[in-house]
């Protein structure tokens, strides 16, 4: 109960009606180009990624520690 080859050309002929062959081109580049830049930011990413894994600067900032402990002192008081 698949999609098989004559309902492809089927379809594939529709297409091709409806929007021309010049705009199916148009629309293949473009498609092409957008899934090459996904692809390029994608591994621009995950090598950020990895470059602030490796980093010996992953430890946390002194206010944000002075923050961690008077908040722990406040809960202290409070308890």
């Amino acid at each position: 109960m698949g999609i098989g080859m004559k309902e492809l050309l089927v379809i594939l002929l529709v297409v091709l009606l409806v929007f021309g062959a010049k705009k199916l081109k148009t629309i293949g580049s473009d498609l092409g180009s957008a899934v090459r830049g996904f692809k390029q930011s994608m591994s621009e990413g995950e090598e950020e990624g990895r470059k602030q894994i490796d980093s010996p600067d992953t430890k946390p900032d002194a206010e944000f520690a002075e923050a961690a402990k008077a908040e722990k002192k406040d809960k202290d008081r409070a308890a």
